[in-house]
């Protein structure tokens, strides 16, 4: 059984090319079904986030180029551009891969704590949709059970400051008091809640959900004291607003150039915060190059939030090597599985034999006692019957080949069946 890893991340693909291969939680299963017709069923799983996607499946047989044509085609770009932001990783690396990536040393904001939740619903809807099997559901488990030690064993998110944090502190070097800023979410997840935390905390003059759903919208913003207004609505309020966060789980742009162009006309030219935290973008580039428009996506925030990074240094290196154990085992694992070296396929055949010797000598032990022989000597035979043929192999080997194979034999032999009971 093999397992290999294809992937891109903010380390190796531009924004715009992750946010060709954005799968919304809800698109992983039929997205699932589609990889595994095309590979012919593998076992396999989809981690997709702001920062990275990345495919992870395991088969008797390697697939990755065929996984690379199928990954391109599904983002409407050629492979050779794929290839040349992707990573592939086999077995031990892709582990080892997988294991700091649940800790958070592979994130943009080194130690976060949210990608691992992440990856639990990724492989909680695999799962679901049946694409996991024993391989890939140990690599993940194990995946987790390394992300808990690492957190707990050293101090790897301390100082941490999350994309939510850090566009806060950006909003307070824009602005000389949050207190007078009007704030306005766009989305109502994950990432938004965590947004709108940080920047209720600074008491800010006002704060509006905009959401596609009123429902959703109107619970988070009844934590906050906020409005709540419809997407359908925002061209035409935004330019009430001094900071616009957003994170939608839309594929094209919801704020637009001539939107908010419009905005700073009718702002008069006072400056615009703006933070796209999603992948794809939720603001069109173009907004960038406006002159009274701070923008920032979260490859803009990669500076800000590597601050105390140096403080984590140490931790990181404890983490690794709890890593290190984790693939060591894992690899262990897949040792005993191996079809041709190992233990756990040998272990099924020795379990199968001696099951269909108990069977042959139960069947002639009840032909005899039904035609009336005596219990003590059908029960005598019964094991006579299993134990020649426990020791057929064995006495065979001691009777066969040179000198130095008879002395292995009976050194095997010896440890196999003459070990004192502990």
């Amino acid at each position: 059984m093999a397992v290999w890893a294809l992937g891109i991340n903010h380390h190796t693909a531009p924004l715009d090319l992750r946010g060709r291969f954005a799968f919304a939680l809800d698109q992983i299963a039929p997205t699932l079904a589609g990889l595994r017709s095309a590979l012919s069923g593998p076992e396999a799983a989809i981690i997709s986030t702001c920062n990275r996607t990345e495919i992870y499946c395991a088969a008797d047989a390697q697939a990755v180029d065929r996984t690379v044509d199928w990954m391109a085609h599904a983002g409407g770009v050629a492979p050779a551009l794929l290839r040349s932001h992707a990573y592939t990783l086999h077995d031990g690396l892709a582990a080892r891969h997988v294991f700091r990536v649940a800790s958070g040393l592979d994130s943009m904001v080194l130690g976060e704590a949210q990608i691992l939740g992440q990856m639990k619903d990724a492989v909680r809807v695999a799962n679901e949709a049946g694409a996991l099997g024993s391989t890939l559901n140990q690599l993940f488990q194990r995946s987790f059970s390394v992300a808990k030690e690492v957190r707990t064993a050293t101090e790897i998110g301390a100082h941490s400051i999350s994309m939510a944090a850090a566009a806060v502190r950006l909003a307070s070097q824009l602005f000389e008091d949050l207190g007078q800023v009007r704030v306005l979410f766009v989305g109502a997840g994950e990432m938004i809640e965590l947004a709108a935390t940080h920047f209720a905390a600074r008491s800010p003059k006002s704060i509006a959900i905009a959401n596609r759903t009123l429902e959703r919208g109107e619970k988070l913003a009844g934590r906050f004291g906020g409005e709540v207004m419809r997407l359908a609505d925002l061209p035409a309020r935004l330019h009430e607003f001094d900071a616009i966060v957003s994170c939608t789980a839309s594929t094209l742009p919801i704020i637009g150039l001539g939107a908010v162009e419009r905005a700073l006309k009718q702002r008069k030219h006072r400056p615009m915060f703006m933070v796209d935290l999603a992948v794809p973008r939720d603001i069109e580039p173009e907004v960038k190059g406006l002159e009274d428009v701070f923008l920032y996506t979260v490859d803009d925030l990669a500076s800000v939030v590597q601050t105390g990074q140096a403080q984590r240094q140490a931790a990181v290196a404890q983490a690794e090597v709890i890593i290190d154990a984790g693939v060591q085992s894992f690899l262990h694992w897949m040792g005993q599985r191996d079809p041709v070296h190992g233990v756990v396929p040998l272990i099924r055949q020795l379990n199968t034999q001696a099951d269909a010797w108990r069977q042959a000598e139960l069947a002639r032990a009840r032909k005899q006692l039904a035609r009336g022989d005596d219990v003590d000597a059908v029960l005598e035979a019964l094991a006579k019957g299993l134990t020649q043929k426990m020791l057929h192999g064995a006495m065979a080997e001691l009777h066969t080949g040179d000198g130095q194979a008879r002395a292995q034999a009976v050194d095997t032999i010896s440890r196999l069946f003459l070990r004192k009971e502990r």
